[in-house]
């Protein structure tokens, strides 16, 4: 072969070469997805959490075309489920529905937090919103948040106030209440909304905070009444509840939303078809009525607008946690 051949050649295979190694990765991105995917919950069955992923985990399913399998890996307030999602190869076969909680809060919570929301977690999608209000047992006699607030001011360190968890975000949320009504209460933790709600309904505390579904059941009957919640505007499944704006409080912001996230560097296209199916199975009418029913929104939003809400929500509670006067241990 003449010596001008042999370099023609070389040259082209030196050009097709990179092409050829890169056509494997960008292929597999194209078939994607080839197998299962992991769908974390990072709570214990029957909670909001659990109950949004298996309304959405089939709808995604049939939208992928591969199974979307619930695994549950509960612990330290949803932070242990997306910290293993934050783990996972990035490929996007494993995705967590991660709370305000386990995602931002978490690991505020702590000196040695086991991963950063912000560089360690690629955002796909918003998936609901879930108001935090004030409740009181049916047979309380605060009738008003502005009740609840002038019997803490009259009984300094005597009105109780139960979470469902130190450090969880209807605790910081009863403290942002505290502080802006300048007031002192007893704050009471629980583990968990289910028996935060007991407490609520059996009096063991003045008073509650935690995600509606937890009191839901509890309104028509009466057994627990609610005074207000930390939204913009009346809810307009319950209307005759005030805002927290309107007693005077303006600025306290109690939502505790629930949003899809996998791992740090899953390839942008495969982040599109996940939001994709996460969008349709949230714009269910089925899945949008029965996430209604439970006191909850739905809510996708794009992956640029999520990522932005997880940034601003470390700031914000950053500041309620050194507010508050709670050390990260």
């Amino acid at each position: 072969m003449p010596a001008f051949a042999r370099r023609l050649v070389a040259r082209l295979a030196a050009v097709a070469l990179p092409i050829l190694l890169g056509a494997t990765p960008l292929a597999a991105q194209d078939a994607y997805p080839t197998r299962a995917i992991r769908f974390i919950v990072p709570f214990a069955p029957g909670g909001s959490n659990d109950f949004t992923a298996r309304l959405m985990a089939p709808r995604m399913s049939a939208l992928l075309g591969q199974p979307v399998v619930i695994e549950t890996r509960s612990g330290a307030g949803g932070v242990t489920g997306v910290d293993f999602a934050a783990k996972a190869p990035p490929d996007g076969y494993t995705v967590a529905l991660g709370t305000a909680g386990g995602i931002v809060i978490g690991p505020l919570m702590t000196t040695r937090p086991p991963f950063d929301p912000v560089r360690d977690l690629a955002a796909i999608t918003l998936a609901i919103n879930v108001q935090v209000p004030v409740a009181v047992p049916g047979a309380s006699p605060f009738r008003t948040i502005g009740d609840l607030i002038a019997a803490a001011r009259a009984n300094p360190g005597r009105v109780t106030f139960g979470s469902s968890g130190t450090g969880s975000l209807p605790h910081l949320a009863g403290e942002l209440i505290r502080i802006a009504a300048g007031i002192e209460m007893v704050h009471v933790p629980y583990r968990g909304g289910a028996p935060l709600a007991l407490a609520v309904l059996s009096a063991e505390v003045n008073s509650g905070l935690s995600d509606m579904p937890v009191f839901m059941p509890h309104l028509a009957s009466g057994a627990i009444r609610l005074l207000a919640v930390g939204a913009p505007a009346r809810l307009p499944f319950l209307p005759e509840i005030p805002t927290l704006a309107e007693a005077g409080l303006p600025n306290i912001d109690t939502n505790n939303w629930h949003g899809l996230v996998t791992a740090s560097g899953v390839p942008p296209s495969i982040l599109d078809r996940l939001q994709s199916a996460a969008h349709g199975a949230l714009s269910d009418p089925d899945v949008a009525r029965l996430i209604n029913d439970q006191g909850m929104e739905a809510a996708p939003t794009t992956r640029a607008a999520f990522t932005a809400l997880i940034a601003a929500e470390q700031t914000r509670w950053r500041s309620a946690i050194q507010g508050a006067g709670i050390r990260p241990e």
